[in-house]
């Protein structure tokens, strides 16, 4: 079995920035077991594969060590793969995910994803080991929905951050840290060392929380975003009350060829 793979870097006008996804169309889906195994193999944030299936395309993504429910630059590459190398012609692209619908639309070189808004909740009672794996850093407070989100007090906060990421692992869940941005409005970072990724590069889904966290706090419901890692990335972000929209670019790296 020959299988093809796009690998992309999403969120970003630049080749080597942004955040690297893999993606994998297929005719027939494959066994479970086979899709983590190349997940595995590639070693990337995630990989995505997806089969068209009447008017929509069935999208599912993995980490190197298991599949998740929402990836947001695994569906921006996915879109950018269908729109660039797979002749799709229409304006809108409908996936179904283990969240739902996920709609990305192309505007002017674009790609604008809608996705689920998750509201995050302020809580008091957290694992001791959240703010210790930080650092201890000084925090506004801390925050939950599907993540950890630590509420540091400016950008250079977010910036000198240097996790511990063996103590991290003993939160389980994954974290988020994020500020006030200096040129956009918001930054961010994201860590999750129990599903094999120390630090992602730029996380569409962690967006889903911080689009209405940041919309609440700001007054605002157009806003920018910048995730401050290595690679770094740039996301727009809106507030559209049970969804959010986030867009960014894409840049094609390589194609090749699985034979399993």
């Amino acid at each position: 079995m020959k299988l093809t793979i796009y690998q992309i870097d999403a969120f970003t006008k630049n080749l080597f920035s942004g955040n690297p996804a893999a993606v994998i169309p297929l005719d027939d889906w494959v066994d479970e077991s086979l899709m983590q195994k190349i997940a595995m193999e590639n070693n990337l944030a995630e990989t995505a594969f997806f089969l068209r299936n009447g008017d929509h395309y069935d999208l599912r993504w993995f980490t190197p060590v298991f599949e998740i429910n929402l990836c947001g630059h695994g569906t921006l590459a996915s879109a950018f793969v269908l729109f660039n190398f797979l002749g799709y012609t229409g304006k809108n692209i409908t996936f179904q995910s283990k969240s739902g619908p996920l709609v990305v639309t192309k505007e002017k070189g674009l790609l604008l994803m809608d996705f689920p808004a998750w509201k995050p909740e302020r809580i008091n009672d957290y694992p001791a080991e959240l703010i210790s794996s930080l650092g201890k850093p000084e925090i506004v407070g801390v925050y939950k929905n599907r993540e950890f989100i630590v509420e540091l007090y400016d950008e250079e906060a977010v910036r000198k951050c240097q996790p511990d990421f063996g103590l991290m692992k003993k939160v389980k869940d994954m974290i988020i840290i994020t500020a006030p941005g200096r040129e956009v409005d918001f930054v961010s970072r994201f860590f999750a060392p129990n599903a094999g990724i120390d630090e992602d590069p730029v996380t569409g889904s962690a967006h889903s929380q911080l689009i209405p966290f940041w919309s609440m706090k700001l007054g605002k419901k157009k806003m920018t975003a910048r995730q401050l890692s290595f690679r770094g990335g740039e996301v727009y972000c809106e507030d559209k009350g049970n969804r959010v929209i986030m867009g960014g670019h894409c840049v094609f790296y390589m194609k090749g060829e699985i034979e399993i």
